[in-house]
């Protein structure tokens, strides 16, 4: 009897121990894991509250005004019930203009690129309850208030436009818009994915003018992407400069509301250059212009007369590689006589404090790590507050330091990635904590990091996690045979058993600056991996040379050569793994996305010998099909550097390939064409190597929309189970 309540005891106990499995339909459908965050607060201009849209208890949305101190609500300041236009009802929003008087509100949004949208826009007046449509000529792009609150700029049919919201007048700036020739107030395609930005006009801080880029991209050859959606499939056509072909000619002006005049601003007489930003100084007459040249070596600082355009180069930077534009975070001070920004100049990227001269005035921040983010200036205080690795590069942490360089703190206690969001006078802060293994932990918390009260601790997901079989991250390093030493993680398979030995599934992308080893919570992708540990296989990912926050020197060192060293580490990761006892040397797989399929075709067939399979999706395969500003900022052009193009291209090893190879890509692909896989794809025909291919019609980069995700993923993960 006793050995029988034993028995039943023990697989009692093991039965309370056993976890679940998880599916594809948990990761892409369900939301299973997916976390809680605290979206939308949007701090009022007193810094002690936040406005939020919530619900009431007959599903109604309003916009409530709450207290950071305690939450509580404050204030309701509309309904949505009070947004009902023309027999309709317009989306509630929190889009305030300075004063906090209108609201903007989008309605109909569609997205165009990466960064751009058009819509319908209203302006709502709290005071008066009226709504007023922003134009009634067509759908707008990049509607902004002016900062006085009286006006709202926008773009339209590639035109600058004004409506005066005191008088209902629309009033055109420009007028020598055109499709694929001229843009005005907008980026062009280019500049969108590369600089990261798609509005291209700034009110000046009195609203009294508009400074504004005219991309001419006349002479930008056209990419034309085919949609088939109709019984004629149709052609979509947009300028896009590949490598080495002629980029848009880029002019700066501001529009000034008293004259009605449009003056040229000074940007020198080169016109094949980059103007990667412009910003208004505290000075309403003082523009400050960034400018590039083709090669991205080299950046001036120019400061402009908004009244004559006449203009002045104040800071040059120059770098034996390229200066990453991507890190600026230039600020001026209100005061009129300092600005701020970050610089790699001594090998890592740290702040610095200027004086209008463009002299150094201080060096806020030093050492072997370096500035990541910066969250805002308490100018009052004197005091910035910004986001680092000091710790290590797999981590994050939010600091505040005195412009003079003095008094740091760190306002972020605990390990892992942390995030930062203040209230408009600094006295308030939202961190968001993450790690590999824990999702998102958001508190309130004082301006000197202290902690007031828990926003969200995903406890329900916390627990969740413990019911599946999800393994935990594991970080390691290596040093190659060069001397070289790599971060990574590992995802062991469930039940793991070092005497027996795995397939092993390497995620790589690997582009110049990125990061994957990371101790912060992950997306989809990650689970996916998990997923695949669920399946049997040993998951891991390394960061190869190239990738960042390991200073410039380690990020820069594949400059004129891209592929090459990443390859290298790719191949010296998947031989580490092949030597643990664990691991099983003749199953190791790759797999990975966008830079990440470049990397995938190139191990594939440069490490053939190595891998026995490999999934590219959306892959660069010939870096002469991609655009001219990321491509050159590493490479140069084909013309100066062809070997850098043709020694690195997958499209140029395709008689190597020995393994299982599954090829993804988008047939609405705008970012890497659908051209790059077509191509590899003839090449491996013509070499007559056997191959897998999938495409998904009328997908752009991101490959996703209905089932599109699940379909790819569900392929991917077939096709890993049958060849590794």
């Amino acid at each position: 009897m006793k050995k029988v309540l034993l028995l039943l005891f023990l697989a009692g106990n093991v039965f309370a121990q056993t976890k679940k499995a998880f599916t594809l339909e948990d990761i892409f459908k369900k939301g299973t894991f997916t976390p809680k965050t605290v979206a939308g607060l949007h701090s009022m201009n007193d810094g002690k509250t936040y406005v939020s849209i919530e619900k009431d208890e007959k599903g109604e949305a309003y916009v409530a005004k709450n207290n950071y101190s305690d939450g509580k609500v404050a204030a309701i300041l509309f309904r949505e019930g009070d947004l009902k236009y023309q027999g309709g009802t317009l989306p509630v929003s929190t889009e305030f203009n300075n004063d906090e008087t209108k609201v903007l509100i989008t309605k109909d949004e569609e997205p165009i690129y990466r960064h751009s949208t058009r819509a319908n826009y209203f302006v709502y007046d709290l005071k008066s309850k009226k709504i007023m449509e922003v134009s009634s000529a067509g759908k707008q792009l990049y509607a902004t208030f002016s900062p006085d609150g009286s006006k709202v700029a926008f773009v339209r049919d590639n035109n600058i436009f004004i409506k005066d919201l005191n008088t209902s007048q629309e009033r055109q700036i420009t007028k020598d818009g055109k499709l694929n020739s001229i843009i005005n107030g907008g980026a062009d395609w280019v500049y969108e994915e590369e600089f990261s930005f798609a509005q291209a006009f700034f009110w000046s801080p009195d609203s009294k003018k508009i400074a504004f880029y005219k991309f001419d991209e006349s002479q930008v050859q056209e990419f034309a992407l085919t949609m088939y959606e109709k019984l004629y499939p149709t052609e979509y056509r947009y300028k896009y400069p590949k490598a080495g072909e002629k980029n848009s000619i880029v002019s700066i002006h501001v529009f000034n509301l008293d004259n009605n005049q449009i003056t040229p601003v000074g940007i020198g007489k080169e016109p094949d250059q980059y103007i990667p930003r412009i910003r208004w100084t505290a000075n309403p007459n003082t523009l400050c212009v960034l400018r590039l040249n083709r090669h991205q070596n080299k950046l001036d600082y120019l400061l402009a007369n908004a009244q004559t355009g006449a203009s002045k180069v104040i800071l040059t930077e120059e770098d034996k590689y390229y200066i990453d534009i991507e890190k600026e975070q230039l600020t001026f001070l209100e005061d009129g006589k300092y600005f701020v920004n970050v610089s790699e100049r001594d090998g890592f990227n740290h702040l610095y404090l200027y004086d209008l001269n463009g002299k150094i005035v201080t060096q806020m921040t030093k050492g072997n790590w370096e500035v990541t983010d910066v969250y805002g200036i308490d100018q009052k205080n004197r005091t910035i507050y910004y986001q680092s690795t000091e710790k290590s590069p797999l981590q994050r942490d939010v600091y505040a330091i005195s412009l003079d360089g003095k008094n740091k703190k760190r306002m972020s206690t605990t390990a892992g990635t942390n995030k930062a969001v203040f209230s408009k006078d600094f006295s308030y802060c939202i961190l968001t904590n993450s790690s590999s293994n824990t999702p998102f932990y958001i508190t309130l918390n004082d301006k000197d990091g202290k902690q007031i009260r828990v926003l969200e601790d995903n406890s329900v997901l916390k627990q969740r996690l413990k019911e599946y079989n999800l393994t935990p991250t594991e970080f390691f390093s290596f040093k190659t045979s060069e001397g070289v030493s790599l971060n990574g993680y590992m995802i062991k398979p469930v039940n793991f058993d070092a005497s027996k030995k795995y397939p092993v599934l390497l995620y790589v992308y690997g582009g110049p600056g990125s990061q994957n080893v990371a101790d912060s919570w992950g997306n989809a992708r990650n689970l996916w991996l998990n997923y695949m540990a669920q399946q049997g296989y040993l998951v891991a990912c390394v960061d190869n040379r190239g990738t960042g926050f390991r200073g410039a020197e380690f990020k820069k060192m594949t400059y004129k050569q891209l592929g090459k060293h990443e390859t290298i580490d790719q191949i010296e990761t998947a031989k580490w793994f092949a030597k643990q006892n664990y691991v099983d040397a003749s199953r190791i797989g790759i797999w990975g996305w966008s830079y990440g399929g470049y990397m995938s075709s190139l191990c594939i067939t440069k490490g053939a010998d190595v891998f026995k399979m490999a999934i590219a999706v959306a892959p660069v395969t010939t870096w002469r099909f991609y655009d001219s500003i990321y491509t050159e900022r590493y490479l140069q052009t084909p013309q100066e550097n062809a070997a850098g193009y043709d020694d690195n291209s997958p499209i140029n090893f395709v008689d190597k390939l020995k393994g299982k190879f599954l090829l993804i890509h988008g047939t609405g692909d705008d970012n890497v064409h659908f051209q790059n896989s077509v191509m590899l794809s003839e090449a491996l025909i013509q070499a007559n190597k056997p191959f897998e291919q999938a495409y998904y019609p009328n997908k752009n980069h991101g490959i996703y929309g209905g089932n599109t995700a699940i379909h790819l993923y569900s392929k991917m993960t077939d096709f890993v189970l049958k060849n590794l």
